[in-house]
């Protein structure tokens, strides 16, 4: 898709504050924020860490607790036993092997539990300033809808987009096609007639 740039380039005109709207003080206040986030809101994860962190921010304080206390304090996350279980196994393998520090490479994070490559690399981008893409559900959907890539899920998504944008722009692509799926590309209803790419969508040419 040759113009892969200039949609990027109206998506940042009109998304200027796009960035990771995860609250996260540290690599891993953001790895365990992005662990709670799948099938959860933003607002809603932000609102239990917020909380939760004031007591407990480090990997060391997660691995002492009991998967029922996890549970517990990120009870209104939804999938709570699996993330309670994943936060502490997780928390545990950071103390173990890494001495307590979050790694910051791919293959290191995705050796931990419940940390997949889209968890991956939203800390890597966003935490340590790597160029990374994650995909989740909107970026799947929004690239799909514009044509600039054609796959079947958000899994096999990652590496034909990685082709198509440039890697510099990798980690900034990924909140630009979050914010304009959360805003005006929306799963059922697209709002395309106010839609500033519209005439390089591949989407609107082919529905309107």
């Amino acid at each position: 898709m040759k113009n892969i740039n200039k949609i990027l380039d109206i998506l940042e005109e009109t998304y200027p504050d796009a960035k990771c709207e995860l609250n996260y003080t540290t690599p891993f206040e953001l790895l365990i924020a992005t662990i709670l986030s799948a099938q959860c809101t933003d607002v809603r994860v932000n609102k239990v860490t917020e909380e939760m962190f004031k007591k407990y921010n480090t990997p060391e304080a997660f691995a002492k607790l009991s998967i029922e206390e996890i549970s517990e304090e990120i009870k209104s996350c939804g999938l709570y036993k699996s993330k309670a279980q994943k936060i502490k196994e997780t928390s545990i393998k950071i103390c173990e092997l890494y001495n307590g520090q979050v790694p910051d490479s791919l293959d290191e994070l995705i050796k931990l539990p419940g940390v997949g490559r889209k968890t991956a690399n939203v800390v890597l981008s966003n935490a340590f300033g790597q160029d990374a893409l994650a995909i989740d559900t909107h970026v799947f959907r929004v690239a799909n809808r514009i044509g600039m890539v054609n796959t079947t899920t958000p899994e096999k998504t990652e590496f034909p987009l990685m082709k198509v944008i440039p890697k510099k722009r990798w980690s900034h692509s990924h909140h630009l096609l979050i914010f304009h799926g959360r805003r005006i590309c929306k799963a059922r209803k697209p709002e395309c007639e106010i839609c500033p790419i519209q005439k390089y969508c591949k989407y609107y040419k082919e529905n309107k």
